[in-house]
């Protein structure tokens, strides 16, 4: 028996829809590093505004809280495999509190409508935030309820345990840092607040 099989991380097909085991990664940050997963929309304006975040040592865009192994991009988009886009922030803690990059969070999208941010639509764009440690998980909570009073609304955001994360395909890997659509590199110096332009 495989050190995989005894820990249920078997191996599945991307035709197999079972939930996958999570541990909830292969990989682990670098040394007295965090990891933070955070869903608001096209993974593109969210991880340029996290990658502006003090403290903030590395973001990847990529796939999570589905059933499919190793989904494509084309996959997700088909909104059959439950993946949602998302941005795994790597982050010093000694320089950044879970909190900042939550405020971050609440302020890049409107966590208040399901499924989409403005014309994106889908399952895939669903907010969220996929937690790795207890903390994290009181953090997001107490975060989501003061939120919700504020804005006098019900939040939609799902607050789930970190399941395994599924790094995008490169092209998607700091598009807009690297010039988006149009070929116009958006900042990512540390507390920059130039607007985001979604797509370029």
């Amino acid at each position: 028996m495989s050190w995989l099989s005894w820990l249920g991380l078997t191996t599945r097909t991307s035709t197999d829809h079972s939930p996958i085991a999570q541990s909830p990664d292969d990989d682990v940050p670098s040394p007295g590093q965090q990891f933070a997963q955070f869903g608001a929309g096209c993974f593109w304006g969210v991880e340029l505004a996290f990658q502006r975040v003090p403290g903030v040592t590395k973001t990847e865009v990529g796939y999570t809280q589905g059933f499919t192994h190793n989904p494509k991009y084309s996959d997700v988009c088909s909104g059959t495999t439950n993946h949602s886009e998302v941005v795994r922030v790597q982050y010093d803690p000694k320089e950044c509190s879970f909190e900042s990059l939550l405020d971050c969070f609440w302020e890049r999208h409107d966590p208040t409508t399901l499924n989409r941010q403005g014309n994106d639509v889908g399952t895939q764009y669903r907010s969220g935030i996929y937690f790795y440690t207890p903390e994290q998980e009181k953090a997001a909570l107490e975060s989501k309820e003061k939120h919700s009073k504020k804005l006098n609304r019900k939040i939609v955001t799902e607050i789930l345990p970190a399941k395994k994360f599924y790094r995008a395909e490169e092209y998607h890997q700091q598009y807009l840092a690297k010039g988006g659509r149009f070929g116009s590199r958006q900042s990512t110096e540390k507390g920059c607040n130039d607007p985001i332009r979604c797509y370029g």
